[in-house]
């Protein structure tokens, strides 16, 4: 048997209202638990288990969601600003009420693969530097990747800048394609310091125009999603994100 949670609560994190309004809608006859109107907000009942209608049709309760995002670039990764859009704002307000939050960041100009989960422990292991869950992302430079420059990244590097110091862990960084006086690299990293990638290819004397992030762990961003979509995750993704410690 799963947890009991109230009614009122129950639609309320669905996004279906507010808790005054879920309570309307509830004592007007107009929400059924396994076929049965219920009048009562306070009933309670296993949310996972039960059937539950409101106007006739079905909705789902799941205690946990996680979702895969492909942020567009302008937005910024937390929960709320009072000035701009931030990627809460483009989910669906069930997920803000059943506490999904963004399991690591992007910059507000980088792109890519994002995951926002009500999941505290699965967050954790996403965004925790021992975890060793590698980040990969396709990087766009103003000029040729070198060999020397590859290696600095193999190795890891020394990084003092206007934005502070920091040890980079070595990462793995491959050039995919010369795009003109440009270069396009895949770089895999295993933490997330402020500005990392940006940074390590500064440390190359090299200007970072595009970045997007493609790989988190093993799992790989859906194609089909465009910027600003998202899906949640099949059990099979969730488990994989779960039971991994670094990718190969």
């Amino acid at each position: 048997m799963g947890e009991q949670i109230r009614l009122d609560k129950c639609l309320t994190m669905l996004g279906l209202g507010s808790r005054s309004g879920v309570k309307q809608l509830i004592r007007g006859g107009w929400v059924r638990i396994d076929g049965e109107i219920i009048r009562e907000p306070e009933r309670k009942l296993d949310a996972e288990q039960s059937r539950i209608t409101v106007n006739g049709t079905a909705v789902e309760y799941k205690a946990v969601r996680t979702v895969m995002m492909n942020k567009p670039a302008g937005v910024l990764t937390a929960a709320r600003d009072k000035k701009q859009r931030t990627v809460l704002d483009l989910l669906p307000p069930m997920y803000a009420a059943m506490g999904c939050m963004p399991a690591g960041r992007l910059d507000k100009d980088t792109t890519g693969m994002l995951i926002l989960t009500s999941d505290g422990a699965l967050a954790h292991r996403l965004i925790t530097p021992g975890k060793e869950v590698g980040k990969t992302y396709e990087a766009l430079v103003d000029g040729p990747f070198t060999q020397e420059a590859q290696a600095r990244f193999a190795a890891g590097m020394h990084i003092e800048d206007a934005d502070g110091t920091f040890d980079a862990r070595p990462a793995k960084a491959v050039l995919l394609s010369p795009e003109g006086a440009q270069s396009l690299v895949q770089v895999r990293i295993t933490e997330g310091k402020y500005h990392q990638v940006k940074r390590m290819f500064a440390g190359c004397g090299l200007t970072v125009l595009q970045l997007k992030r493609t790989k988190i762990g093993s799992l790989n961003l859906d194609p089909a999603l465009k910027p600003g979509d998202f899906r949640e995750l099949t059990e099979a993704e969730t488990a994989l994100l779960e039971q991994e410690e670094t990718d190969g």
